[in-house]
């Protein structure tokens, strides 16, 4: 038996190939017809791992920030509780039907005035934002998502000021690889329950069928390869964590408890390297 849920991650044996998987196109794409799906799921309370877990936890990272740019923004949810914590928030977002949803929510926020998000229409790899105009920034299982990683990342320390911010979350490169899943072998005796991990130091694109008739594709990357990353283009990993999944997450996905020593998520905290003279 293998497991996943929470947030659209690959789970062991749902992939779905197609012969357009390296057009990076695709992704927009598939996000676009199933935002819907993103919206009702995982926002406004519907998940435990955002309001348990990863919201508290950028909510903490980024305080005392205050301009930080939301990379992958969705419709919107953790930029406007980085608004009502004090923050002056801006979204990007490629997709069309996210971005409008955003500015719809935006409407119903309990931010006060002036500290209403604004959204933008644009890809993580191509920036519409001043150099040095954010001291903060978060990407919240977004990069999973994007094939220009180096040119994303050299765009966040563009727009970041010296001694910027960084917040990185991504499904754990490592223990949520494509075909990654819990294992209940029932066939062998004694039986074996452990923690499958596929395929990890291969860079693959995958289509994963997340939800029936919901198709997201998503990049697999080693750990090795963002920090690399994040290192050259002068972002400084100054924290990482490995959070346990919340245990609300686990009371709604009773299968996933013989696991809940597995994280799903990694969250690196980055800071831009200071200007020097000389």
């Amino acid at each position: 038996m293998t497991i996943s849920g929470g947030d659209p991650r690959p789970a062991a044996g749902s992939g779905e190939r197609s012969e357009r998987l390296a057009d990076p196109q695709l992704s927009s794409e598939l996000w676009e017809s199933h935002a819907g799906w993103w919206q009702r799921e995982f926002t406004e309370g519907a998940d435990p791992e955002y309001t348990d877990q990863i919201i508290p936890l950028v909510l903490d990272r980024l305080a005392g920030h205050d301009r930080v740019l939301d990379i992958g923004t969705g419709e919107g949810q953790i930029a406007r509780r980085l608004a009502a914590a004090g923050c002056r928030v801006t979204g990007v977002d490629p997709v069309a039907a996210q971005v409008e949803a955003a500015a719809r929510r935006n409407g119903e926020t309990s931010a006060g005035p002036g500290r209403r998000p604004a959204y933008l229409r644009a890809e993580a790899a191509a920036l519409p934002l001043a150099d040095r105009s954010f001291d903060g920034a978060i990407a919240c299982l977004v990069f999973e998502h994007i094939d220009l990683l180096d040119e994303a990342i050299a765009e966040v320390a563009r727009i970041l000021r010296p001694a910027g911010r960084f917040v990185l979350l991504l499904n754990h490169p490592l223990l949520q690889t494509p075909d990654s899943g819990w294992i209940d072998d029932q066939l062998i005796d004694p039986p074996e329950q452990y923690w499958r991990i596929g395929p990890y130091l291969p860079e693959a694109a995958t289509i994963e069928e997340v939800q029936k008739g919901v198709f997201i594709r998503f990049i697999h990357r080693p750990l090795s390869r963002y920090v690399n990353a994040l290192v050259g283009a002068g972002l400084n990993l100054t924290h990482m964590e490995e959070p346990a999944p919340p245990a609300a997450f686990v009371a709604q996905a009773p299968s996933y408890a013989a696991a809940d020593t597995v994280p799903r998520l990694l969250a690196l905290t980055c800071r831009k390297a200071r200007l020097t003279i000389g």
